[in-house]
């Protein structure tokens, strides 16, 4: 009776540590996966490296101001305009972020030097205001944003027919696809764990608010 009792409590030690260890390799795999998928969709698309706001804005606005690719010089003149103001808000959205207070009401604000610094003129502050300064992974994440959206926007239909018609077809296919893979893959190396306006992909993960 005894040995019987003691040969099942090793065979449920057994089987619990393969089950820890197959727990351990599913937790190893489903962040490989979600690695890959980061990178893939990333490169596929770069929309889902910027903010949603500005990209809605662009695709809507975009024809528009080109005249649906055929442009005069008010036309090329509003476009570029309206890419630096895009740019712009792409460069802002990375350094805004959030946190919720002890009721559990969002806020969001700008990061700074200093602290965050949030839109009801700053009355309002986390538990840790350090954890909410502006850092120089920051600035790395901005430049990052920037130049993904200045690869969205040049390969634009009407914004290549707009300034350079000329251009072959295969750099505009090819540009965003490898700009895309880079960015993804430094998104994915070094991500952010603000929670901004409008980013809803890679610059969220691991991302957690501050609950006072």
């Amino acid at each position: 009776m005894e040995n019987s009792a003691h040969e099942s409590l090793i065979e449920s030690s057994e089987n619990e540590d393969d089950f820890r260890s197959f727990n351990d390799n599913y937790d190893d795999g489903s962040h490989f996966l979600y690695v890959i998928n980061s990178i893939l969709s990333g490169t596929a698309r770069l929309n889902v490296l910027l903010p949603t706001a500005t990209i809605l804005a662009f695709t809507i606005f975009a024809p528009l101001l080109t005249n649906d690719g055929v442009c005069t010089a008010l036309n090329r003149w509003l476009m570029g305009t309206f890419v630096v103001l895009s740019a712009s808000s792409c460069v802002f959205f990375t350094f805004t972020d959030s946190f919720k207070t002890a009721t559990g009401r969002l806020y969001y604000g700008v990061a700074t030097f200093q602290g965050i610094w949030t839109f009801n003129a700053g009355r309002k502050k986390p538990c840790v205001s350090s954890d909410y300064r502006l850092k120089w992974a920051d600035l790395f994440h901005a430049s990052l944003s920037l130049i993904a959206f200045l690869a969205f926007a040049g390969s634009h239909s009407d914004v290549v027919a707009c300034y350079y018609p000329s251009l072959p077809r295969k750099v505009t296919n090819t540009l965003p696809l490898v700009v895309g893979f880079l960015i993804s893959v430094l998104f994915v190396m070094f991500p952010s764990k603000r929670r901004g306006i409008g980013y809803h992909f890679l610059l969220h993960k691991d991302a957690l608010y501050s609950r006072c």
